[in-house]
């Protein structure tokens, strides 16, 4: 796709009433373009969940509007965009236990309507092709985070969110998921917006906002 994959104009979030309302997000406005990288930076608390949970439809912006390939917010099909043109990467790995991490990959697939052929192909690019057969509890967490990614990859999405997506792991597993992340995001030319606490990790998208430098952020 061309033009803006994503487009944020003066949106807000309050959670609670009263004297112990808490505003995360205040007149927040930003452009990504389609096939670029956002990285969102912050402390803790500054909304960068917040604000990764409303760019998928599970909360609902307090003021201010979203525009996302193509659909606005108050009118977009939200399980839909979510089966079929959005992937969410979490910090930890959502796999289904009882799934091997092929069949993982191969039922996430088939949700976003996408042919389960090149299934194992993305797990051999992510470096464990010889691991399908395993079940979740049978690899490691970073192991366990590629198979994430290579679920996310497999539904070909027009935009990825990534929340924390190696804070759980060791130095060089981040490093090796991260890389995997960025090459594969290049070569396929979806969208990405990633939440990170690692200046080293923004620094290689393409664009940085910092919600912690945000008033009401």
């Amino acid at each position: 796709m061309t033009g803006s994959a994503v487009t944020v104009s003066g949106l807000g979030k309050t959670f609670g009433r009263g004297p112990a309302a808490v505003s995360v997000l205040s007149g927040l406005s930003f452009d990504l373009p389609a096939g670029q990288s956002l990285a969102l930076m912050g402390r803790s608390g500054s909304g960068k969940s917040t604000l990764l949970n409303i760019l998928c439809g599970l909360e609902q912006a307090d003021a201010g509007t979203v525009m996302l390939l193509g659909e606005n917010d108050s009118t977009a099909d939200w399980p839909c965009l979510r089966r079929e043109r959005i992937g969410v990467v979490f910090q930890e790995a959502n796999l289904m236990p009882t799934l091997s991490l092929l069949d993982n990959v191969r039922f996430r697939a088939s949700l976003a309507g996408q042919p389960e052929t090149r299934c194992q192909h993305w797990l051999e690019v992510l470096g464990i092709g010889d691991l399908g057969h395993r079940f979740p509890d049978q690899v490691s967490g970073g192991q366990r985070q590629r198979a994430a990614l290579a679920m996310v990859f497999a539904m070909a999405p027009d935009l990825i969110l990534a929340d924390e997506p190696t804070g759980s792991l060791d130095r060089h597993t981040a490093n090796d998921v991260a890389d995997a992340l960025f090459r594969l995001q290049g070569e396929t030319g979806c969208s990405l917006i990633l939440a990170t606490h690692d200046p080293e990790l923004a620094a290689r998208c393409q664009q940085t906002l910092d919600l912690g430098h945000r008033s009401g952020g």
